[in-house]
């Protein structure tokens, strides 16, 4: 009645299959940089210092433009921010594409129609001691619920024919069976949570990071100059502080608002999977 080692593997590999971190998140942040570089910060985002023409070389003049005159569009704006920006723009991505994942595979897990139709039918069918039938809709359910209440319902059946167990023993192969059946869904329904919940709190820290550095570059700017604060210098400081500040907590809401849906999606499957378990356990002692 236990599933073999062979066949728990197959399980666990086919159930934490998805995105690999560690390959997709270098490339994001490859990503993330390159956005920063050809796109934020492409010359079309900055006019030109009147003060530099006819002084230096363009690509100079361009490169002090950047630094001193953004345009009136948004992106030369957030292109200010410094180096901490593309690290902040790549956690956004992976917060996205990671929150698309999970979507796709807690969307799997619950699968075909409505969870709590399909809880309330099988507790009907088991009322009723309709186990093939059960069975039957679990197949057609082709989620993690019915994953693991087939499983349960498998093993339910081949207790009910077993005649060298006591009810006691049936009971506790019964639960055992749930348990490691739920045990083999749980790596997929958890996968990248993780990730989600890192970067709901370092994205805060990277952006105070890039606060602290743009505060730095505020006040040196003041102390410059003899007493005559450089004005430009200056607005740049402040600038870059309050770009990292809004990218930050801007990214780190939308990963702590994305972590807890997941969370509570994947709570809800736990539920739905408790409650059917518990209708087998007092199914069979009802009946067997």
């Amino acid at each position: 009645m236990e599933m073999n080692v062979s066949n728990k593997e197959q399980v666990v590999a086919k159930n934490v299959g998805g995105l690999n971190p560690a390959l997709i998140i270098p490339i994001l942040i490859l990503v993330g940089v390159a956005i920063y570089i050809f796109i934020l910060g492409n010359p079309g985002n900055f006019k030109a210092d009147p003060r530099l023409d006819g002084l230096m070389s363009v690509a100079f003049s361009d490169l002090e433009a950047k630094e001193l005159h953004p345009g009136d569009g948004f992106m030369g704006i957030i292109y200010m921010g410094g180096p901490i920006v593309p690290i902040l723009i790549s956690f956004m991505i992976i917060v996205i594409v990671f929150s698309i994942e999970r979507a796709l595979a807690l969307g799997k897990a619950s699968g075909k129609g409505n969870v709590d139709a399909f809880v309330l039918n099988i507790r009907k069918l088991l009322n009723q001691n309709k186990i093939e039938e059960a069975i039957e809709e679990c197949d057609r359910q082709e989620g993690s619920v019915g994953n693991v209440v087939r499983e349960g319902l498998t093993t339910y059946k081949a207790l009910a024919h077993d005649t060298t167990l006591n009810k006691e023993q049936k009971m506790v192969a019964l639960n055992k069976a749930i348990e490691e059946a739920t045990t083999l869904e749980m790596p997929m329904l958890e996968k990248n949570m993780m990730i989600l919940s890192t970067l709901g709190t370092v994205a805060t820290l990277v952006a105070l990071l890039g606060t602290v550095i743009g505060m730095i570059k505020a006040f040196s700017a003041l102390g410059a100059g003899g007493g005559t604060p450089d004005s430009a210098a200056l607005s740049i400081g402040i600038s870059e502080a309050l770009i990292n500040t809004a990218l930050g907590i801007g990214t780190s809401a939308v990963a702590i608002i994305l972590y807890n849906f997941f969370t509570s999606k994947i709570d809800g499957l736990t539920f739905k999977i408790d409650e059917i378990a518990m209708s087998i356990q007092q199914s069979f002692a009802e009946f067997h």
